[in-house]
């Protein structure tokens, strides 16, 4: 669990199928159909690799790699007729398909011999009154590559199918966005109205008057505030590794869908929006080396394979780290050890010099390992520690696993705002919980005596949801406690996940929550993801103040 808090602020952060089986009939199972249409036809499926027939092409044995279709056939006919006047002629089909509408049927046969034989047979034979024609039939189309290639037709090309995944509002104007956005926030305020009138009942009369204010919501929602840039704006992403969807193994970048939904095909970041110039440059040249080395992909299948995950921070002062991702395996400790210099001779004297990475690491990632990265050590290859980022005239040291906001522009409109809404002075003593590398307490640092940050052990947070769970209401019970925090500047990414804690900051005093409840008095969206449904929420709550009748807060 990732929150950041002050007393001030509390920031939570960024958030194949398988091929048609052999014949299995029985020689004497004949089919008849006297559906409509009639199945794929001899111009179908055309394409690479066999496209839809490529099962023809395997070991196993199929009747239709031996197929014709039969024309012109007598009106009225039955499937039987049709068997018996085969059969009659020394033709012996293994099966038959009739379309009696359309005056045609498929026939397959368990041989070119058989095949050949009944061409010659039939072809230009008379049956009542009707001329035979033959000529030879392509195969059924494969129904789930055939379903497939339906359903990329219908998705459209690989670079709006990756759109639609990763930056599902890249085609809504970015006014629009905002409001949706705006609307969102707005729903969870209606929430936390609803639970604060459930668990503190001694509220119930400021907040009648709160929503008879605020339109039926327990604070004023201000304007969404919109991030400075909507494209290129992700300091900071995490790039799979795995075949892609255009067939091309090793291929770096997005999954088109979860693992958990059966798609681990994988497209090329380099028509995405969101990513940076840079990130690409660095994703094209990774994939380049990795595709010259005999390590194959690791696949979550089958936990075997070694090339897992690229992930590559960015910055405004043009400095790129590159983290690499690699499961060992059983791989011997000096084979390990080449394939790190390789990546160190390739990205500082080889072709991977134009990727112009500053900072290099390895990191080695075990078959199970959960999606959690943060605790494994990483290995420095080459090149800089760290990278640094410049926000709002300051100066950041970025190491592989610290967070750092991944727009950052919008972050310091994120941070200004905490800074306007924090009422600070030379007096006043921030506290940042969950403080990251600090960037929200040490922002603040000029306003005020003092700023005190507290980062939870990640290792710990990452064991369980459960385990964040737990840690995040222990900050929340600890903050309620230390009845001397009078105001509160929660700054959450995913602010319906985070409304327990909201109840919890207001809920009435209890065995298991002690000291006075606060009351949030301001709310406002803050836009970090353009192009996505994610944006930050800042929620300021004060202390109330059950001394003074106006229930005044102290600053």
């Amino acid at each position: 669990m990732q929150d950041k808090m002050t007393d001030v602020a509390l920031d939570k952060t960024d958030p194949a199928g398988s091929l048609p089986s052999t014949e299995k009939e029985p020689d004497d199972i004949i089919e008849e159909n006297n559906q409509e249409n009639p199945p794929a036809t001899a111009a179908e499926g055309e394409g690479a690799a066999g496209g839809l027939y490529r099962y023809i092409k395997g070991d196993l044995f199929t009747s239709e790699i031996f197929k014709v279709e039969i024309q012109n056939l007598p009106k009225y006919i039955g499937f039987n007729d049709l068997k018996k006047f085969l059969n009659k002629h020394g033709v012996n089909p293994h099966k038959i398909k009739l379309f009696s509408k359309q005056m045609f049927a498929f026939v397959t046969f368990k041989n070119q011999e058989e095949r050949d034989k009944a061409m010659k047979a039939v072809h230009g034979m008379q049956w009542k009154s009707k001329v035979l024609s033959v000529r030879l039939a392509k195969p059924k189309a494969d129904p789930i590559l055939k379903k497939r290639k339906q359903e990329e037709e219908a998705e459209g090309p690989l670079n709006i199918q990756i759109a639609n995944a990763v930056t599902p509002l890249w085609n809504v104007p970015y006014e629009e966005q905002l409001k949706r956005k705006e609307k969102e926030v707005e729903g969870v305020l209606q929430k936390l109205t609803r639970e604060i009138g459930n668990n503190n009942k001694a509220m119930l009369p400021w907040l009648f008057l709160q929503k008879e204010k605020y339109n039926k919501l327990c604070c004023p929602l201000e304007a969404i505030r919109p991030s400075p840039v909507q494209t290129e704006y992700r300091n900071k992403c995490e790039f799979v590794i795995g075949v892609g969807a255009d067939g091309e193994d090793k291929t770096v970048g997005f999954r088109l869908g979860k693992y958990k939904g059966g798609s681990c095909a994988v497209v090329s970041p380099a028509e995405t929006s969101h990513v940076s110039s840079e990130a690409k440059r660095v994703v094209q040249g990774f994939q380049q080396f990795i595709r010259t080395t005999p390590y194959a992909v690791y696949s979550p299948e089958t936990y075997e394979g070694h090339w897992r995950q690229l992930t590559v921070r960015t910055s405004r002062i043009k400095q790129t780290m590159a983290i690499v991702f690699f499961n060992p395996q059983k791989l011997q400790e000096e084979e390990i050890e080449e394939l790190k210099r390789n990546l160190r001779q390739y990205f500082t004297e080889g072709e991977g010099q134009e990727s112009a990475i500053t900072s290099l690491y390895f990191v080695r990632m075990g078959q199970r390992t959960s999606a959690g990265t943060e605790d494994l050590p990483c290995e420095h290859v080459t090149g800089e520690e760290w990278i640094h980022e410049e926000l709002l005239g300051l100066k950041f040291r970025i190491s592989p696993h610290s967070f750092f906001q991944t727009n950052t522009p919008a972050a310091e409109v994120l941070y200004s705002a905490v800074g306007e809404w924090a009422q600070l002075d030379q007096d006043s003593t921030v506290l940042d919980v969950c403080c990251g590398t600090g960037t929200i307490g040490i922002s603040l640092a000029k306003r005020v005596k003092k700023v005190i940050g507290i980062e939870l052990c990640q290792e710990a947070v990452e064991d369980a949801k459960a385990n964040a769970e737990a840690n995040d209401s222990k900050v929340i019970l600890a903050i309620r406690r230390a009845e001397h925090l009078k105001r509160l500047i929660y700054v959450a990414c995913n602010a319906k996940a985070a409304m327990n804690n909201f109840t919890d900051l207001c809920r009435a005093v209890s065995n298991r929550v002690r000291g006075a409840p606060f009351r949030p008095v301001r709310a406002m969206a803050v836009d970090l993801f353009p192009q996505t449904m994610h944006c930050e929420t800042i929620l300021l709550f004060e202390r109330v103040d059950y001394s003074s009748e106006t229930q005044t807060t102290e600053t």
